[in-house]
């Protein structure tokens, strides 16, 4: 029986359970910051390798001091033995300095002993030559010159006697890269490959040119690159476009840029840079990056149109809009949800660490495969399918069978929660790639080229203008896809900016693409 004015059992209870409720809440609510702010502080302080190394010191002390919640969840899988041969031992590369180049031009400067020298120590008799020592340094020089273009001009003397209009006939110049400014296509070039392929802002390119005694403004250097990128270098871009959507796998991926200077957007909006790659095994490789506004799925549809190939991509949803392709998941993004939730736990192991065995034995075959060459009568891609299906078909079943199992059992709105969802969401994209020899496991390849693009951003920080992001988008779609080819980007860009001035807007250019260029030794 309750007294006047005290709550009724009932209240109290419902009390009791909204408080619990709120506990709860509050409870998962520290977890998800605590893994936050573990995650941001290994970003800031420690090494962000994804490499997975298993800890195996000290396990008894560990297991000791494990909870028994999260030894119900530690329950170690087994994986599946399919036959794959072990992995030889990896041997250290070679110590000791590399060979200078062979294909360096070489100057020999002698030394010789002074006369007074050459007189035998021991015996005083005149020593002979009987050999030498050679050693070989590297040297360099930067040596910036003016060309004097001198264009011999003639009259006719007839006409001057005879006091009819003189003609004055001037040879013509050879057409230029930018016709009224004193850049040649040597210039350009150096200009372009020191910003776009080793990330030198321009405000220090022009510091550098003034060191050098050539007063550049960084203005100049803008109109440069804008100018090679509009009146040339897009034209390579636009037959290196239409090449790519021929090719049978193309990666896709997108990365953020800021532009200041954007009609209708605040100067610290966001922007992105879309990036499309051939595969690893094509014959002509292609890097593209693609400068747009914003992250809407009219972009990648509208750059590859009607694609009907396969598509390697993330779980980004406007990568799947394109109807037409074959998509693939990304199973590294998978993996990396992973290797977050290890290294958001207090305690090593666990459940994380149980997962990254299933993808670690995965990349075992892929590197395996990839070591290994059919025999006759098998093409390659037939030879990976066939090993795919043997080795790779049973882990991924094994994975699957271990993640259905956990599923239920994790925290919600944790690392862990997101990588197991996340893995099963994208689970068909994901194990798509072990059907077919063609398909990649992972975007890893394209994601390498977008890395260069992202430190040279940490320099430069922004594009001023919509038309400095897309000259940029241009150069480092050349560059990149220069890498790609083994090509030297230097000599590459001298040369096509030598040669597309002289061609008319409509002529070929199929001869200058970088494919087609003479490639480094390997």
């Amino acid at each position: 029986m309750n007294r006047p004015g005290e709550p009724a059992v009932e209240e109290l209870m419902a009390r009791i359970a909204a408080l619990q409720a709120e506990n709860r809440q509050l409870t998962e609510r520290v977890v998800r910051l605590e893994e936050e702010l573990a995650l941001a502080r290994l970003h800031r302080f420690a090494p962000r390798s994804e490499k997975h190394i298993d800890r195996l010191f000290n396990e008894t002390e560990q297991a000791a001091d494990e909870d028994p919640a999260d030894n119900e969840d530690d329950d170690v899988i087994a994986l599946p033995d399919t036959g794959l041969p072990a992995t030889e031992g990896a041997t250290g590369r070679k110590r000791g300095r590399k060979a200078l180049p062979e294909n360096l031009p070489r100057e020999r400067v002698e030394y010789d002993l002074p006369d007074d020298q050459k007189a035998c120590p021991c015996c005083r008799h005149q020593m002979h030559r009987m050999g030498e020592t050679v050693s070989e340094q590297l040297h360099i020089e930067v040596k910036a010159k003016v060309l004097q273009n001198v264009r011999f001009k003639y009259a006719c003397r007839h006409c001057d006697r005879t006091d009819i209009n003189t003609p004055v006939v001037t040879a013509p110049m050879p057409a230029q890269p930018l016709p009224g400014s004193i850049a040649t296509a040597s210039t350009l070039a150096f200009a372009l490959v020191h910003k776009y392929v080793d990330g030198t802002p321009l405000y220090r390119l022009a510091k550098a040119f003034e060191r050098a005694g050539v007063p550049v403004s960084r203005g100049a250097l803008g109109h440069w690159v804008i100018g090679s990128s509009e009146k040339h270098l897009v034209r390579i871009y636009d037959a290196l476009k239409l090449r790519l959507r021929s090719q049978t796998v193309i990666h896709g991926d997108e990365t953020t840029v800021q532009v200041l200077k954007e009609a209708g957007k605040d100067p610290t909006s966001t922007s992105y840079m879309w990036a499309y790659r051939s595969g690893e095994d094509s014959e002509q490789p292609i890097v593209l990056f693609d400068y747009q506004p914003g992250r809407g799925q009219e972009h990648p549809q509208a750059f590859l149109g009607d694609y009907r190939g396969i598509l390697m991509s993330d779980g980004y949803a406007a990568w799947r809009t394109l109807k037409g392709a074959t998509h693939v998941g990304c199973m590294a993004h998978a993996r990396r949800k992973f290797v977050d939730a290890l290294k958001a736990r207090k305690k090593p192991g666990g459940p994380p660490a149980q997962a990254l065995k299933f993808f670690d034995q995965l990349y075992r075959i892929e590197r395996q495969v990839r070591d290994e060459k059919p025999g006759d009568g098998e093409t390659q891609v037939d030879y990976i399918r066939r090993l795919r299906q043997k080795h790779s078909l049973p882990v991924l079943d094994a994975l699957k069978a271990w993640l259905d199992a956990i599923a239920p059992k994790v925290v919600p709105d944790t690392k862990l929660e997101d990588a197991v969802s996340y893995t099963l969401n994208q689970w068909e994209y994901l194990t798509r790639y072990a059907k077919d020899g063609s398909m990649p496991i992972d975007n890893n390849l394209l994601e390498r080229d977008i890395r260069i693009f992202a430190c040279g951003r940490k320099n430069w920080l922004f594009s001023a203008t919509v038309e400095g992001a897309r000259a940029s988008a241009v150069i480092y779609s050349l560059m990149l896809t220069c890498r790609a080819c083994r090509i030297e980007p230097f000599a590459w860009l001298k040369h096509v900016l030598a040669q597309l001035p002289t061609r008319p807007d409509e002529a070929d250019v199929q001869d200058l693409l970088p494919f087609n260029f003479k490639k480094l030794p390997a």
